[in-house]
């Protein structure tokens, strides 16, 4: 009788170990997911501290092309507005509408030789470009994270744990638009 008792605690033990571990290897991914998303807000907030410097200059050059400036700066309060809810399918859908303002205000750029030539808008132009390479990091970074938390949660005996624990699945952060999809055409 005192041996059973033995194998019967070995097995609690084992089992709450393996529970444990279970528990914390989420845990671990949970945090590397939240840290991936503030990574992807650090990159958001420095684009948004850019862009008003950025149409400034440009307006210098290019007063008369005032809506394309307007939506410039809408599509950034915008996506600063869905930032501050919350939301990441809104943030999403606003990303992607400011990416592709930023992409007609840099063709407006091309209208105007002498802004082009100007050091301020290459400076800013440049300081962008690079905030959108370290978003675009940030992002693969992200949704490399989302993938193994997912995975880790849905994988048996994981997925028993995950579930009396109310984890649940993260969303990847995606392109929705279709034209951001497809090949830029480039014409000389």
């Amino acid at each position: 009788m005192n041996t059973i008792w033995y194998v019967i605690i070995a097995v609690v033990a084992i089992i709450l170990i393996a529970v444990i571990s279970m528990y914390n290897g989420l845990i671990r991914l949970k945090n590397r997911v939240e840290e991936a998303w503030s990574d992807i807000d650090v990159q958001l907030k420095r684009r948004y501290d850019l862009i008003p410097n950025l149409v400034s200059t440009v307006k210098g050059y290019a007063s008369h092309e005032r809506e394309t400036l307007e939506s410039v700066i809408e599509a950034r309060n915008k996506a600063m507005n869905a930032e501050q809810s919350g939301d990441a399918k809104d943030l999403q859908q606003a990303e992607n509408q400011l990416s592709g303002t930023l992409k007609s205000l840099f063709a407006l750029a091309e209208s105007y030789p002498d802004l082009k030539a100007n050091t301020n808008f290459l400076e800013l132009q440049r300081e962008l470009s690079d905030t959108e390479n370290k978003i675009q990091a940030a992002r693969r970074f992200y949704n490399g994270n989302v993938r193994d938390f997912n995975t880790k949660i849905q994988v048996f005996p994981n997925n028993i744990i995950a579930g009396m624990l109310n984890f649940s699945s993260k969303e990847f952060f995606e392109v929705e638009k279709m034209e951001e999809r497809n090949n830029v055409e480039v014409k000389f």
